[in-house]
């Protein structure tokens, strides 16, 4: 069978391929976001990056706006636009002081809440092939970062805090998606974090340049991308199928961080992403596998 064909038949597939392309994006804006460094505000970056964002998506928004939001949406739209804001601005002050590779592993320890969660509030099911594969990926992370060898700083501590709240802004992402469209869901993210950050940018404004603004562009250009990806991914499959692969972010962030910025790899980052790959990679194939088998029936079933 050919890949498009998988991709066409296997909804699995699908998600698996949505989220190993959000990879390949989110980690676009970590090296932008790498590159603007400290030379402006964690909170001031993080508004303007919502706000060009916003406006990009905005005209896709209204066409598909499907009319009144029901309360109980409404509501999870706000707690997310909370969450994720506050989420947002503390990985952008992590990622000014800390190696690429390093945000990422640590950002690794969300998937851990984020399985958990699915499995409490949506009721998906954790077979033990899934909570092997998020468990040897985090053991993969703990490698890199091998905490109680290494200083832990404002950046590390600021990651760290993120990881929880960027969980629960997913696990409301996936519960929108039972009736919300993509599209819909990505844009209300960018205005609610827009708002969000609005009082923290405006306490820290400083001018930016137009470098500076064109850069932030591309970041939005990046991240609203990124996200409706993952929307679509969560739509295909279930969270706990999907989440696994976003390690692979680890692999294309400490490769760019050596090429682009200089960023020293010591042989723990490649025995973690060994790992961490491994998990995926394993995850990847038995889901693949389960869902040929349930395309495919059993013998007896032909000869009815």
């Amino acid at each position: 069978m050919t890949v498009a064909q998988s991709l066409k038949d296997s909804k699995t597939f699908q998600g698996i391929a949505w989220m190993v392309l959000t990879s390949f994006l989110f980690v676009g804006v970590t090296c932008v976001v790498r590159y603007l460094g400290t030379s402006m505000a964690a909170t001031e970056t993080a508004f303007i990056r919502y706000l060009l964002g916003t406006l990009m998506i905005l005209p896709w928004v209204i066409r598909q706006w499907g009319g009144k939001l029901e309360a109980q949406t409404i509501k999870l739209y706000v707690i997310r636009a909370l969450v994720h804001g506050v989420g947002v601005m503390l990985w952008f002050f992590a990622m000014a002081r800390i190696p690429i590779a390093e945000v990422t592993a640590i950002g690794y320890v969300s998937p851990i809440f984020v399985t958990i969660g699915a499995a409490l509030f949506l009721g998906e099911k954790l077979h033990l092939r899934r909570i092997g594969g998020v468990l040897c990926a985090l053991v993969g992370a703990l490698i890199i970062l091998r905490p109680g060898f290494q200083e832990i700083g404002l950046g590390q501590l600021a990651q760290l805090c993120a990881a929880p709240l960027f969980a629960a802004s997913f696990i409301i992402a996936k519960k929108l998606t039972g009736t919300q469209s993509s599209i819909v869901i990505v844009g209300m993210l960018s205005i609610g974090c827009t708002i969000t950050l609005l009082p923290g940018a405006i306490l820290q404004w400083q001018t930016p340049t137009v470098e500076e603004v064109l850069w932030l562009a591309l970041t939005a250009a990046l991240a609203t991308a990124g996200h409706y990806t993952l929307t679509k991914a969560f739509q295909a499959a279930p969270i706990t199928v999907t989440q696994p692969l976003g390690f692979l972010q680890l692999v294309w962030a400490a490769l760019l961080g050596m090429l682009l910025f200089g960023e020293a790899l010591d042989p723990f980052v490649f025995i973690g992403g060994a790992i961490v790959v491994g998990a995926a990679t394993y995850i990847s194939h038995r889901e693949m596998q389960v869902a040929r088998q349930q395309r495919t029936p059993p013998a007896m079933a032909t000869k009815m």
